[in-house]
């Protein structure tokens, strides 16, 4: 469409339409933003004639437009059509030279053209920079060349073609065969401009091989002079999605550490805030499943354009613009274009033939004008069709794909064989960015003799990948230069649905010998350290091609290792359902291949159990370990390594399901076995003193665990390093110690510190991230900092839901912590709500008898009691006293705090005498176990005196007060909010916190 531009105050004297192909949009915005900027009206014309109109006719066309036609000149202006040069140069001889006055043009290629193009005496702009540019523009059009005053907005004009915004990465090279889409262009930039701040995301969706890639590309060359940066990112998994963000960090020059995390935190808070760039383009390809990867999408003042064949991006506030199949004229076109031997006819004949899809009609038209034989035999060849035993593809191919395949693999194993072998490889790698630097660089020794040649010799690689290229079956990535189109570079570009169908034609012998390659490949880029955050973006881009690879048909150790690395990396980056499905595919593989007493299968099993444990299948991983530990204690022998580690895995099991006192002696006896063999500095012996201190903690012995805790802490800081994830881990649980000992200024003043380096290090989903959150906002909580745990409990519980899901025992640890605070904050209904949601999962998860759940439900009743469903929750709050008191023993903090609770709904219910001999009996205990000044037994002091006043025996009630409102003073501070609370005679109340495990 054409659009016209006026600059406020232009004089109009002079006026100028531009006629530019598509292709060269960039070129005709920077030209009329030069014009417009010295008081000529500029008119637009996209140049697009039909291709049934004479070219005579739509040349004397844009003589009807006001003032001179300003042609831009490239060879795409010419191809349009297409045209031939004759055709061209008969209608320049009619139309330009009868009147030479009304035609200028610029020339911006140095490709040759029609020969009568001289009539229009173009000033060439190729090779110049952007002021010499301008001047030769102004001179062709006789416009004065003075420079102009500085404008007084200063707005910034468009960036000049020739020059790539500031920062640029990732972007595909274009596609100089790209044909037509010109109102998905027109939709798709219209849609963004339109957008308000923080809604510019347009979605191109449509199946397989429409061209959502190139039609991507093709915005962001025809658009990109309007961004400062543009960054092209695959988007297919989250894992590789977030490592090449990350590495948005140093473009946008921001100062960050090499951590991971902390680099994708910085790239995320610089768009949203537009600094220091706020005209960015972000391009997510391939992102099929939003699900995954909706949360990372950046908001701000720039704009996000995503691909993919999910149109469910539209519940994720996207614009979607479906991407069908090539109309028939842009099919012809393209055929034409990119066979020229072909007729209009016979093009039209392939595209009906193949149903118009851009992708086939890229790869059968390229290879279909470089043979002998002619449409008619190509398409008898598809309508003889091919044996569907060999090759099988998904529903939503085309059934032409098949056969026209077929057809051109055959073609490559004719002109370069080499071709193949590469294709081949490459489909052992997961579709879409393939790393091929991983090939070559293996030892030559480690290669057949046939892919050894074909990886050493480098004419003979770049002649494959030309091959391949030729005719559309792989791309290069952006990695490498213009100038070196063939290089080996780091990846190639493999679609999915040639992906899908390259190996149904393989010979066996072929096939085994290629994907132990590409096995060998995987294996050899495996880092070897997953614990080490710094390596998890070699991890993120490893992982995929594991499946494709089938690595766990493998008896080659060090593919082995690497599985078993993954594994971990998927346990400790947070990835637990893809962990799970490897964990489950690798257990029935090596069972079956290696038998159930091969070393690697107990490795195996650790890994497994701990990503079960993770998502909460404690009994399932419970029935694991202790086979395990039966076994290897028979026969191995009890200190025997493997068996500790098993044991450990155990120990962590049973305080899952509640059972502490037999996890603490399981916990005990693996600490000493460690300190006898490997010696207190040990990693293993600080990670199984890190499990005691747990056991410690959740059987209520605070103290204890602080000590075990901090010495677990010191050792990892001096050992590993501080922002080590296990050092980092070490910070959490003495952070929780403090707080559970009411030493709350200590511990949120760690906890605090320790939440930024979390976000820094690992990430702001990462699990162990989420827990520091979590952590920080209950330190806030019981500090008093109540609006800002607010906002922390909202976010972190959102956050796990969003990256864990609600049946986390994570979500649900942060989803109590939720409830309680918004019980005790206005929010009744949601409190109920969500409370109510837990107890329900705990129960699946747990059963009814564990303490988590007697817990959970002690802190329903206190919901219950505020809606005034006294009675409801006197009986639930008894029966949960009962319940743990039978699970943890009478003297546990969490019995010692449902004890308050409890007398407090006696006293509502009419018996004030077992209230107070409850809060009695409560002091005793808390001052034994606890100590007289902990928090939770000035709360049971505050509640007797309560009880006491009920009972009418004021005396005692106002001596126990005034002791108890002393402490809490000494210990939390005068304008403490529970010392405010309780001198306000608010009666207190306690929360059950599910604690990790």
């Amino acid at each position: 469409m054409p659009g016209t531009r006026k600059q406020v105050g232009a004089t109009g004297a002079q006026t100028v339409t531009i006629s530019f192909a598509g292709f060269n949009r960039a070129w005709a915005a920077w030209t009329a933003d030069r014009l417009e900027r010295r008081g000529v009206t500029v008119v637009q014309q996209r140049w697009d004639p039909p291709v049934e109109v004479p070219l005579e006719e739509s040349l004397r066309d844009l003589t009807l437009s006001r003032g001179r036609v300003l042609v831009i000149l490239s060879d795409w202006y010419f191809q349009l059509g297409p045209r031939s040069h004759e055709e061209w140069n008969r209608a320049l001889r009619e139309v330009v030279a009868a009147d030479p006055d009304r035609f200028a043009a610029v020339c911006v290629t140095t490709s040759a053209l029609p020969g009568a193009t001289s009539v229009l005496a173009a000033a060439d702009l190729t090779n110049v920079g952007a002021d010499e540019a301008e001047r030769r523009l102004l001179v062709r059009l006789g416009l004065p060349t003075d420079p102009l005053p500085e404008p007084v907005d200063a707005r910034p004009g468009i960036r000049y073609p020739a020059d790539t915004p500031e920062v640029w990465g990732g972007v595909p090279r274009r596609n100089t065969r790209f044909t037509g889409r010109e109102e998905l262009l027109s939709k798709a930039y219209r849609a963004l401009q339109d957008a308000g701040p923080g809604a510019g995301v347009v979605t191109l969706h449509g199946m397989s091989g429409v061209g959502k890639t190139q039609l991507a590309a093709e915005y962001v060359y025809r658009f990109g002079s309007e961004y400062d940066v543009v960054w092209w990112v695959p988007a297919d998994r989250r894992a590789l999605y977030r490592q090449k963000l990350a590495e948005l960090a140093p473009e946008l020059g921001l100062s960050t550490g090499a951590e991971y995390g902390e680099r994708l935190r910085a790239v995320r808070d610089a768009l949203r805030r537009g600094e220091p760039h706020s005209h960015w383009l972000l391009v997510l390809d391939g992102a099929d499943e939003p699900e995954h990867i909706w949360d990372l999408v950046p908001t701000g003042p720039g704009h996000v354009l995503i691909t993919s064949r999910n149109p469910e991006w539209s519940e994720h506030n996207s614009n979607l613009v479906e991407v069908p199949v090539y109309d028939r004229e842009e099919s012809v076109a393209f055929i034409r274009r990119r066979a020229p031997r072909l007729t209009p006819a016979e093009a039209d004949q392939l595209a009906d033939a193949l149903e118009d899809l851009p992708l086939l009609l890229d790869q059968t038209a390229g290879w279909l004008n470089d043979s002998d034989m002619s449409v008619q035999e190509y398409i008898g060849l598809l309508e003889g069709g091919i044996d569907q035993d060999v090759v099988k593809v998904s529903a939503d191919f085309p059934l032409a794909f098949q056969t026209a395949w077929s057809i051109l693999l055959n073609k490559l194993k004719d002109t370069v064989p080499e071709s193949v072998d590469l294709l081949r490889l490459c489909s052992f790698f997961a579709p879409g960015s393939i790393p091929v630097r991983l090939l070559k660089e293996m030892p030559p020794g480690e290669l057949p003799e046939q892919l050894s040649g074909l990886m050493n010799d480098p004419l003979l690689w770049n002649r494959a990948i030309g091959q391949l290229r030729q005719y559309s079956v792989v791309r290069l990535e952006s990695h490498e230069s213009v100038a070196d189109e063939a290089s080996s570079g780091e990846s190639l570009y493999m679609h999915r649905m040639v992906h899908q169908i390259i190996g149904k034609d393989m010979p066996e012998r072929d096939r085994q010998e290629f994907i132990n390659v590409v096995r060998r490949a995987l294996a050899a880029a495996d880092p070897g350290r997953p614990t080490d955050t710094r390596l998890w973006p070699a991890y993120a881009e490893i992982t995929p091609h594991l499946k494709w690879a089938d690595v766990l048909r493998s008896t080659d150790p060090g593919v082995q290792g690497l599985v078993l690395n993954c594994l971990r990396y998927m346990y400790l980056s947070g990835e637990y359902r893809a962990g799970i499905k490897l964990g489950a595919r690798a257990m029935e593989a090596w069972r079956e291949l290696l038998g159930e007493d091969y070393s690697r299968v107990w490795d195996l099993r650790y890994h497994y159990a701990n990503l079960l444990r993770a998502v909460g299948d404690y009994a399932g991983t419970e029935a694991i370990e202790r086979a395990a530990v039966d076994h290897l204690r028979a026969e191995r022998g009890p200190q025997d390594l493997e068996h500790l580690r098993a044991a450990s895995g155990l120990a962590a099991d049973l305080r899952g399901l509640g059972r502490y006192d037999e996890a603490l002696n399981i916990s005990s006896w693996i600490l000493g076995a460690y300190r006898e063999l490997l010696g207190d500095q040990d990693s293993r012996t600080l990670n199984a003193q890190n499990n005691l201190g747990t056991s410690m903690r959740l059987l209520g012995r605070y103290e204890e665990a602080l000590e075990l805790n901090q010495r677990t802490l010191e050792a990892r800081r001096r050992l590993l390093r501080p922002r080590h994830s296990w050092t980092l881990y070490s910070e959490i649980n003495y952070a929780t110690d403090l707080r559970l000992l009411g030493r709350y200024g200590d511990a949120l003043s760690l906890q605090n510190q320790s939440a930024r380096v979390h976000r820094l290090v690992m990430g702001s989903d990462n699990p162990q991230t989420l827990r520091a959150e979590h952590n920080l906002a209950l330190c806030q909580y019981r500090s008093g900092e109540r609006a800002k745990a607010a906002a922390l409990f909202t976010r972190v519980l959102e956050r796990s839901e969003r990256v864990l899901g609600e049946d986390d025992p994570l979500t649900m640890m942060f989803a109590a912590s939720q409830s309680f605070f918004a019980r005790e904050h206005a929010d009744i209904d949601r409190a109920r709500d969500i409370s109510e949601k837990v107890v329900a999962g705990y129960v699946d998860m747990l059963g009814e008898k564990h303490p988590y759940v007697a817990g959970t439900r002690a802190n329903h009743a206190l919901i219950l009691r505020n809606v005034g469903e006294r009675d409801h929750a006197h009986t639930l709050l008894e029966e949960a006293l009962a319940d743990l008191t039978r699970a943890v023993g009478e003297n546990h903090p969490w019995t010692l705090g449902c004890s308050i609770n409890a007398s407090a709904l006696r006293n509502l219910v009419g018996d004030p005498e077992s209230a107070a001999a409850l809060t009695d009996s409560v002091i005793t205990r808390a001052v034994e176990v606890l100590g007289r000044t902990h928090p939770l037994t000035l709360s049971a002091r505050i509640a007797h005196a309560a009880d006491l006043r009920g009972l009418r025996d004021l005396q005692r009630a106002d001596k126990v007060e005034t002791e108890a409102l002393g402490d809490l003073a000494a210990t939390l501070g005068e304008q403490h909010v529970h010392t405010v609370s309780a001198r306000s005679r608010n009666r207190p109340y306690w929360d059950f916190e599910p604690q990790m495990i």
